[in-house]
């Protein structure tokens, strides 16, 4: 079988098209992220995850998807349940950190054996980032808190329980997203502190997390390491920041190269992300005309990328079988009871 390229697409409908099919056989992405539009029913998503993976004929290809919970959830009612926001969990380890853990544990258990129902095997979880008060509200809700070590505590329990149902997690957005002062989907975020208080607080949730499988990088840029280019295209944030400082040697993607915080053609952006030490680009929106333009200049896996993704898809091999409704019961008493 000819090698997977480095690149990670969408698609656009509940099932798939005779072109995307034809187009992902011969232009071979290493896997999919699904979105709302992808998601009707359980019996569909089940449907389209196995069309996705026969059109590349790689059984475990990983298949994406953001349900963090709260307002960034592609699932939701009546097929599925509605996960609360990362903030519920952020607000209960104030009071108590053991309680949110387990609180979290069952809540992210939940999420994940949903998922492996579908035949989705990666959830973009958890975002790590520090959200500030002066920041843009992309983040908010969606953080663990602000202490850093709440953040990177709570975050490892959300791997370990994803990872548990057999879902690879993704630790984001690396190395740090919540001093962005505007919404990376619409512009591109500049942050100025110093390197020295990056290093000590947006930094650290994800050293902290280093050993994690997978993370995406941020399209932010943060002008005492690199004052023109974001995290996504930025080789010293790459080489010095995320895999030297940070220690992050996992299989790292970028974030997607639809964003408006990128600039350039999507040839451009996908050379630019590529060159700059991502293993693998995103694009997410399924349009054939971008899909091709990134299809033409996208690389095969490197052989370090190959091995990254070997070691990740080997964590979730064996996985447990969750009592659905004594997590649920549980989660339930815990959160009415703060």
């Amino acid at each position: 079988m000819a090698q997977s390229r480095a690149v990670i697409f969408g698609c656009k409908g509940l099932a798939l098209s005779t072109e995307e099919a034809n187009f992902f056989k011969e232009t071979r992405p290493i896997g999919f992220i699904l979105f709302a539009r992808n998601c009707d029913t359980p019996d569909q998503v089940r449907n389209l995850t196995s069309q996705l993976r026969s059109s590349i004929e790689s059984k475990d290809a990983p298949i994406l998807i953001d349900q963090e919970g709260g307002r960034v959830a592609r699932l939701g009612p009546p097929h599925w349940r509605k996960p609360p926001a990362a903030q519920v969990f952020a607000d209960l380890a104030v009071r108590d950190i053991d309680l949110a853990i387990e609180a979290l544990t069952l809540n992210v258990r939940l999420i994940g054996a949903e998922l492996r129902a579908l035949g989705i095997n990666v959830d973009c979880l958890p975002v790590l980032d520090i959200p500030q008060s002066d920041a843009d509200p992309i983040i908010g809700d969606r953080a663990y808190g602000k202490p850093p070590s709440q953040v990177a505590a709570l975050g490892r329990a959300a791997c370990d329980a994803l990872m548990q149902e057999g879902v690879l997690p993704i630790i984001k957005h690396i190395p740090g997203h919540g001093r962005a002062n505007v919404d990376s989907h619409k512009a591109l975020p500049r942050v100025t502190v110093s390197k020295t208080e990056l290093s000590e607080t947006d930094f650290a949730p994800f050293k902290a997390l280093s050993d994690l499988p997978l993370a995406m990088t941020a399209h932010v840029i943060y002008g005492a390491i690199d004052a023109t280019e974001p995290a996504t295209t930025s080789k010293p944030i790459i080489e010095d920041i995320i895999r030297r400082e940070i220690g992050f040697d996992g299989l790292l993607l970028s974030d997607d190269l639809s964003m408006q915080a990128l600039s350039g053609s999507f040839a451009e952006r996908t050379t630019a992300t590529l060159d700059a030490g991502c293993d693998v680009v995103l694009h997410c929106n399924g349009e054939m005309d971008e899909m091709q333009e990134i299809a033409n200049v996208v690389s095969d896996m490197s052989s370090l990328a190959i091995e990254r993704l070997t070691k990740a898809l080997a964590l979730i091999e064996n996985h447990d079988t969750l009592d659905r409704e004594a997590a649920l019961s549980r989660l339930d008493e815990i959160l009415a009871g703060n």
